[in-house]
């Protein structure tokens, strides 16, 4: 290879990505309870990139030993790449462990405030020599659009261990979503037929995404990086219905479809 061929190319890029929500200071329960989590499921976060979010621990006096925190999900097969939100001395401690630093991922929208109304001034009479030239207006161009591609449709069943990722768009399904496979979309999911797999829709952090269901027996829902595991399988009311997910807040509802006549 020639000396002058570069060697490397950086890129930003939008990945999925699972958010592994610390709701507790206490590590040793957090560790705990994610053992249990992954004895029932081992295969769920195998082979995807993990943040540990530190937000509802940010005021807590604790600073994780994160190198011993790594090296435990590490073990665990999972593949912890840094840590969202938290305190200076939290991301401190775990970019002296080596982690990554991501930034928050929902800023809150400030509000627009209209500027008060200007004094309108007396009218003038225009110098009768001089005629009165049209206004020109000039229009702005429309904001481009986020590139958005096409609908994947995927007519064939969805086998185990099998993974399918809509990127920039939807996701349509026409056949059964086996348990241990894996859907993933930018925008919306659709599955006309059992799904009892992993659906992950909005991977790139669209809150307004939402996964609809004819038949909900789902491992695993989850909305821009918030995800309700079913331990204990779909809650009887849902059970093998028509189904759709959404957030509400940070809270993933499933609610559901009901046909309008």
């Amino acid at each position: 290879m020639p000396k002058d061929t570069p060697a490397l190319k950086i890129k930003n890029a939008s990945l999925p990505l699972f958010v592994l929500h610390a709701m507790t200071p206490d590590m040793a329960l957090f560790k705990a309870q994610l053992e249990a989590h992954l004895a029932q499921m081992p295969d769920f976060f195998a082979g995807a990139p993990v943040a540990l979010g530190l937000a509802a621990i940010a005021d807590s006096d604790t600073t994780p030993d994160f190198a011993h925190l790594a090296a435990f999900m590490r073990s665990c097969g999972m593949a912890i790449a840094g840590v969202i939100g938290g305190s200076e001395a939290q991301r401190a401690a775990a970019r002296a462990a080596g982690l990554g630093l991501f930034p928050e991922g929902r800023a809150e929208k400030k509000p627009v405030v209209a500027p008060p109304p200007e004094p309108t001034p007396e009218p003038q009479p225009a110098p009768e020599s001089v005629p009165e030239a049209p206004a020109t207006v000039v229009e702005a161009p429309p904001a481009a659009a986020p590139p958005r591609r096409p609908t994947l449709v995927i007519d064939k069943p969805v086998r185990a261990g099998q993974r399918i990722h809509a990127e920039g768009g939807d996701l349509v399904v026409l056949a059964i979503v086996n348990a241990g496979a894996e859907l993933i979309a930018d925008g919306d999911i659709h599955v006309y037929a059992p799904l009892r797999g992993r659906a992950l829709a909005g991977a790139r952090g669209d809150t307004g995404a939402r996964i609809f269901a004819q038949c909900m027996e789902a491992e695993l829902v989850s909305i821009a990086g918030y995800f309700q595991v079913f331990e204990d399988g779909i809650p009887a009311p849902l059970r093998s219905k028509s189904v759709q997910v959404f957030l509400d807040g940070e809270q993933v509802t499933l609610a559901a479809l009901t046909s309008v006549r």
